[in-house]
């Protein structure tokens, strides 16, 4: 029994019980309150500058909680000294095995990151702007349409006639023609052109079908990354 009083005595005086009050009510709650803000905003973002090949909203909800996550971190960090020590060595043994598919995801991810980094460290004003300057930029440029779009021609033909036929009339109707691929078997050949578009025009892929040893034409978009 005396055992127990002196170990119940000494978590009452342990210094973890008098660390409670480091970090006021007043900033915890304003610190999480402006993270899901931003994270919210970010999110937003997102979704609107989304452009790959399957729209996850799963990752889009990843993002407001990282960001509380880390403005939760960082508010435990700045209260005390010894605690961002062990906090470096817990977090550099996290390993994320995730892949990243779309390049502006990691942007995402490192805005979100920073949003919780600088508003848990108290530059709320800084936070909130270079969020909105941040975003305001995603949104202009990710959204800028070009008329200078690449396009994927696939032409099936029969025999040298035919591939030369199909490489004349793309040199005449597109602005831009790079070959990237030829695959040849039994006499007959698939070419894929890297085009861009004269006036967005698409007619030069029904006068390819209908040329003499050509089998078939087919015009896809292309953004670098994947064919859709």
């Amino acid at each position: 029994m005396i055992f127990l009083a002196t170990t119940f005595s000494d978590i009452f005086k342990s210094s973890f019980l008098e660390k409670i009050d480091s970090v006021s009510l007043l900033d915890m709650v304003l610190a999480m309150a402006l993270a899901f803000g931003l994270g919210v905003f970010i999110f937003f973002v997102y979704k609107k500058t989304y452009r790959g090949v399957m729209y996850s909203s799963g990752f889009g909800v990843t993002l407001i909680a990282l960001t509380l996550i880390t403005t939760l971190v960082i508010l435990a960090v700045t209260s005390n000294v010894v605690l961002s020590l062990g906090m470096v060595g817990a977090l550099s043994i996290v390993r994320f095995r995730t892949a990243i598919k779309e390049p502006l995801d990691i942007a995402f991810l490192f805005w979100s990151i920073a949003a919780g980094i600088v508003l848990a460290a108290g530059m709320i004003p800084l936070a909130v702007f270079g969020s909105v300057v941040i975003g305001v930029i995603l949104l202009v440029f990710v959204n800028h349409k070009t008329n200078d779009q690449p396009f994927i021609v696939v032409v099936r033909c029969q025999g040298h006639d035919g591939e030369v036929k199909a490489a004349a009339l793309l040199e005449k109707e597109v602005s831009r023609a790079v070959l990237k691929g030829k695959t040849a078997q039994d006499g007959r050949i698939e070419l894929n052109y890297e085009v861009r578009l004269k006036d967005n025009k698409t007619d030069f892929i029904t006068l390819l079908s209908e040329m003499d040893d050509i089998d078939s034409a087919v015009l896809v978009s292309y953004n670098g990354d994947y064919i859709s």
